[in-house]
């Protein structure tokens, strides 16, 4: 059964409070979502398993861990998610990364995928998925249909702001998947868009508000 964290590290909340004002530029906005996505994967990847490992210091020999073989895959969902890539990185610089795109549909607010590109070892991997906004749900679920097509080791979704309706549906089609997220958030409005939330994540990344 997956699990559900709703981060409160004082320097997640400090920086998500930035990043909710309205007033916050694009280039801190887009700062701040990497920042948060790096301090998210820190939670995320605290039961990775260690090995011994023995190495020298230049004072001399020194018991150690590393990580016990385990290989990650990062997975933005387009195109909010990229913004979340290069945090991870800095954390995790040998992990490979994919794709999935989708679009909002206007009427429907459900999601249109448009392009999946995966590692070619996925199946070998922990997957992370990443979106900032967990809002109806609908593009995680299928962006974790599509991962689940590989038969990657786990999935976990890291994602920023949540609102109790994507939250429910992530858990009720995906139940093994961890969930970690930075705040859940009051409800839904009628543009499907989370209260009070944070705006557009992709308009405010990329500046095309």
């Amino acid at each position: 059964m997956g699990t559900v964290t709703i981060t409160n590290h004082p320097l997640i909340q400090h920086k998500l409070s930035i990043l909710r004002d309205k007033n916050t530029g694009t280039n801190e906005f887009r700062q701040l979502i990497a920042e948060l996505a790096m301090l998210e994967c820190y939670e995320a990847t605290r039961d990775l398993p260690l090995q011994p490992k023995l190495i020298e210091t230049p004072i001399g020999p020194c018991h150690a861990n590393e990580l016990a073989g385990r290989k990650m895959a990062i997975v933005p969902i387009l195109r909010a998610g990229l913004g979340m890539v290069d945090g991870i990185l800095k954390l995790v610089p040998s992990a490979k990364v994919g794709h999935i795109g989708m679009f909002r549909d206007p009427e429907t607010h459900e999601p249109v995928p448009y392009y999946c590109k995966l590692p070619q070892d996925i199946e070998e991997r922990d997957v992370f998925v990443l979106d900032p906004m967990l809002a109806t749900g609908g593009s995680a679920v299928d962006a974790i249909n599509q991962v689940k097509q590989y038969n990657p080791k786990s999935i976990r979704f890291l994602g920023i702001v949540a609102a109790p309706e994507g939250l429910q549906a992530l858990q009720t089609a995906h139940p093994d998947v961890d969930i970690i997220c930075a705040a859940l958030d009051e409800k839904l409005n009628e543009n499907a868009y989370i209260v009070p939330g944070l705006g557009d994540a992709g308009d405010r990344i990329f500046g095309t508000l």
